[in-house]
């Protein structure tokens, strides 16, 4: 698994890279009540918004970690946004993109040390 700055994890399985955010983003969030995720066929681009989590506390935005097109948007936490607090990296993944190229993601030591400062 790779992480992002902004909190997604990326879990790679050939051409296709299933993201959601992760168990620290999901703690600071808080009690997520609403998610927002693109349809499929979507065109994503690194780095930019491309879905929205509202929690009890604030509002917060999933980035595209890599540039692709949606293949799978997560109905499920459409459906029930507890999935993201209960199991953020199982069951509360948010949209699966099909891509090009992978750009370079931290390794989960180095996301460690980001979210330690």
């Amino acid at each position: 698994m790779k992480y992002t700055a902004e909190h997604e994890w990326v879990a790679v399985d050939g051409d296709v890279a299933r993201i959601g955010i992760t168990s620290y983003a999901a703690e600071k969030l808080g009690d997520v009540v609403f998610v927002e995720l693109p349809a499929v066929g979507s065109s994503v681009a690194s780095g930019r918004v491309v879905g929205e989590i509202e929690s009890t506390k604030s509002v917060g935005e999933l980035y595209a970690p890599l540039d692709g097109e949606v293949v799978e948007a997560n109905q499920a936490v459409v459906d029930d946004p507890s999935l993201v607090n209960s199991d953020p990296f199982g069951a509360g993944w948010m949209i699966a993109v099909r891509f090009t190229e992978l750009p370079e993601l931290l390794t989960a030591d180095a996301y460690a040390a980001l979210i330690a400062e």
